[in-house]
């Protein structure tokens, strides 16, 4: 925490503003809080656009803290004979001297510019050219950003130290003013639908939806969905969990969602990734990547030609050429799900081959199984080169109908319902009874709509908190559930090591701050 206050108070606040419309000249160190900025809004909306694309700039934080540790991906070598990614985060063997992520994921170097701009925007002395429509605007934005920042440290290290303020401002500039404690579990849920809270409020009676690429009323509720169904579902440190109570706000906050003309399933399960977002129904908040602008990682999911074309087969035994037009832009072969995950799908269910492409190192397809995720394999620019330019997609319509399936579940109501709405896109003109769902106990419904979302959202972040937050029969994590792993049989994580539902936090961040302490069943 000293490292990253002090720097920061150092240099004051630095935005990249690489998504932004407008373009911003960068100043002095101290720029964002002296007279030469907060002069009008559009230095107001080009900040705003700079968190938007931060934002964008630490999406894999939604893979590393989202989803590595689900039990969805393989380790060790790949099925190219390449060494894979974060072998200890993907197999949940971390301990505090092997934490698999250091300084906090650098969230508070985000939260810092949120807050100045809470700061700045809230204080109509300093923006005094604002409306107050336009300032409530602004600000439902930013009090949504930061309660997603913080919601990721909750659920990731349970009580961490809660920042509202930039003392650089204030003048507090010695070193140890930066030290600053853990809060209890309890505090952070506090904070965090606070500010959610707020938002929503600041939002008023706003439908608007301006882009899909920029966060709106209807994110803020999805987040707000999310924050309480975690909420009503995991108890974390000193935090019980809220119940019914918890349930019934998540619930109140989808209904503006669900059944609004504004979303919908397109039928199409692909098209959700190869068209933009700004023009897709499907999406209701998503992160914009554009050729010479900003590309994701989606060639670390596909081959490189010198270790697969004209070297691996498909399932009808044929000798695979360039099979995905990847024009030599296969990136290194460092992320590779599970065949077994694979292996779930019904044959008949198009998300499969939406998602995947399956081959095989003889042409009987017999051995050497392998996995090509293709949800991020982008697009051909003007000039006929591969890009890997797909937009990461935070919230879309089918996330609201199976959060929406998991709270009438916790309500004793029908699932039902909304986990068919969902398998009817996935299976087309083959849907009928012999794929529709049908309401069992408590426990079934939850190992179902957890299935349901590990065939629906993969490569979107979502299945380590999926699979910590759903419950077995008698309330528990189904990440102690050897049945909701891949392959089954053994848990992602014994019983015996439930510390490890939190992140230890590494020693480098514990020696620079005397103040915090190490996450609880670490030492």
């Amino acid at each position: 925490m000293k490292k990253i206050f002090f720097t920061l108070a150092i240099i004051a606040v630095t935005l990249t503003f690489s998504a932004c419309e407008d373009s911003l000249n960068i100043g002095p160190e101290d720029y964002y809080g002296s007279n030469n900025f907060w002069n009008n809004e559009a230095q107001v909306k080009g900040f705003l656009y700079g968190i938007h694309s931060t934002l964008r700039n630490s999406y894999q934080m939604f893979f590393y803290l989202g989803e590595a540790r689900g039990g969805t991906h393989r380790t060790g070598t790949s099925s190219q004979n390449t060494s894979l990614n974060d072998e200890r985060i993907k197999t949940n063997n971390i301990d505090k001297n092997n934490t698999g992520i250091t300084n906090w994921y650098n969230i508070y170097n985000r939260l810092l510019n949120i807050n100045l701009f809470i700061i700045k925007v809230e204080d109509i002395n300093a923006t005094p050219f604002l409306t107050d429509d336009a300032r409530n605007g602004y600000l439902a934005q930013a009090y949504a950003f930061r309660a997603l920042y913080y919601f990721f440290l909750y659920r990731t290290y349970g009580n961490v130290p809660l920042i509202t303020t930039v003392e650089v401002l204030n003048g507090r500039v010695t070193a140890n003013k930066f030290y600053i404690p853990r809060a209890t579990a309890k505090q952070t849920l506090e904070l965090i639908k606070s500010d959610i809270n707020k938002s929503e409020t600041l939002f008023g009676n706003s439908t608007l939806i301006p882009s899909r690429i920029e966060w709106s009323i209807y994110a803020t509720r999805m987040l707000k969905a999310e924050i309480y169904l975690w909420a009503a579902k995991v108890p974390v440190l000193d935090q019980e969990k809220g119940g019914n109570a918890d349930l019934q706000v998540a619930k109140t906050a989808l209904e503006s969602v669900v059944g609004n003309t504004n979303f919908t399933l397109l039928t199409d399960f692909s098209k959700i990734f190869s068209d933009k977002s700004a023009n897709n129904k499907e999406v209701i908040f998503a992160l914009r990547f554009l050729d010479k602008e900003a590309t994701n990682n989606g060639g670390e999911y596909l081959y490189h030609d010198q270790v697969f074309v004209n070297q691996k087969y498909d399932h009808s035994g044929n000798l695979l050429g360039d099979v995905l037009n990847l024009k030599s832009r296969g990136g290194i072969f460092r992320h590779e799900y599970k065949f077994d995950l694979f292996l779930t799908y019904d044959t008949k269910d198009i998300r499969r081959d939406a998602t995947f492409f399956d081959y095989y190192s003889n042409n009987t397809a017999s051995a050497g199984q392998g996995l090509l995720m293709k949800k991020a394999i982008g697009s051909i620019n003007s000039t006929n080169d591969r890009i890997f330019d797909t937009d990461y997609i935070i919230y879309r319509y089918a996330d609201a109908l199976l959060m929406m399936a998991e709270i009438e579940n916790g309500l004793t109501g029908s699932c039902a319902s909304y986990i068919n709405e969902v398998r009817k896109r996935a299976y087309g003109t083959n849907y009928g009874p012999a794929v529709a769902y049908t309401d069992g106990t408590y426990a079934a419904n939850e190992l179902a709509i957890l299935k349901e979302r590990d065939k629906e959202f993969v490569w979107e972040g979502k299945r380590w908190f999926d699979v910590v937050r759903l419950r077995d029969a008698v309330g528990n994590s189904l990440a102690f559930s050897p049945n909701a792993n891949y392959p089954t049989g053994t848990p992602l994580i014994p019983s015996t090591e439930a510390y490890k539902l939190l992140w230890p936090v590494d020693i480098n961040t514990l020696t620079l701050n005397p103040e915090l302490t190490q996450t609880t069943g670490y030492d």
